[in-house]
């Protein structure tokens, strides 16, 4: 299953953002620390990089994330040139108070009354970025919704320390090239409820969980693991659920909604569905779909007379 999603209002978002990074200081790109490589917009690390400006990146949600793989990331991208990376959770006041003085640090000559730091603030949507604007400015001045793309346009504001902060919508990038980035995406819900099958996303997430975090299912749902496929976990929760449909089957919508929300909201326990080193091996094995406009090899068996 491949997944697209990129609402026309992103285009001219993308187009702005653009546009705005010439006269920025630093790029504040929040990640969602479950999946941060699956959430880094490339094309926002491609502006980043032409303009040669240094980037904070927050992996937001890290108090959903597993720990292990957190540590990891960042570790990870210690080792990338101008790139600085901290876990947070834009939910507790103490890590949102330690962004400004992470920011100035990477930009030293600014930060005075005639150099402000300029900020912008970028990231895909549904990962937290109007959570912090409203944190870090100790107001409500970014709407915040539970689902993607609640901000549509970029507005200026100002913060202490000689800082201005510039907030831009969500922005997803035209192609999702892995298919398992679009399926993590929209478990982690960054991804528009009309581009997706929620069961088919569900069987993906039940599919992962029972490789890497068994004893998660099986203390959430009592699952009995053996023998057990990703169908068969959602079957299961439906029946410990009572989630019936009218002639007696199990409601496997239901329960495919009930494990999402179970792994969105942290009651399922703290999950990342990717680390660096199964994001290595994805890029060592996958194989990009021929392009329609390269030559197809044509063999003498297929030649018509």
């Amino acid at each position: 299953m491949s997944i697209q999603w990129f609402p026309g209002h992103m285009n001219a978002a993308r187009k702005k953002a653009a546009e705005s990074m010439e006269k920025v200081d630093l790029v504040i790109e929040v990640l969602d620390a479950r999946v941060p490589q699956a959430s880094s917009n490339p094309m926002i690390e491609s502006l980043r990089r032409a303009r040669q400006r240094p980037c904070l990146k927050l992996l937001n949600k890290s108090d959903l994330s597993d720990p292990g793989a957190t540590r990891d990331w960042i570790a990870h991208y210690a080792k990338q040139p101008q790139v600085h990376a901290v876990a947070i959770s834009c939910r507790k006041p103490a890590d949102v108070a330690k962004i400004p003085a992470l920011a100035l640090r990477l930009v030293p000559h600014r930060g005075t009354n005639l150099k402000p730091l300029r900020v912008m603030i970028m990231g895909i949507p549904n990962v937290g970025k109007s959570t912090l604007m409203n944190a870090l400015l100790k107001k409500r001045v970014a709407k915040v919704g539970d689902e993607p793309a609640v901000t549509k346009s970029q507005q200026r504001l100002y913060l202490g320390n000689n800082i201005v902060l510039i907030d831009t919508p969500g922005l997803m990038w035209p192609k999702i090239e892995h298919p398992t980035d679009g399926l993590m995406l929209a478990a982690s819900h960054a991804i528009g409820v009309n581009a997706i099958i929620e069961e088919e996303i569900a069987t993906f997430l039940a599919g992962l969980l029972l490789e890497r975090y068994p004893s998660l299912l099986v203390a959430r749902y009592g699952v009995a693991l053996e023998n057990l496929d990703a169908v068969g976990v959602i079957e299961h929760i439906a029946v410990r659920r009572a989630y019936r449909l009218k002639g007696g089957a199990p409601d496997f919508e239901k329960a495919a909604h009930t494990l999402l929300q179970d792994y969105r909201s942290g009651a399922l326990g703290r999950i990342s569905l990717e680390t660096p080193a199964n994001r290595i091996a994805l890029l060592e094995s996958y194989q990009p779909p021929p392009s329609l406009a390269e030559p197809q090899e044509v063999h003498a068996d297929d030649e018509s007379d």
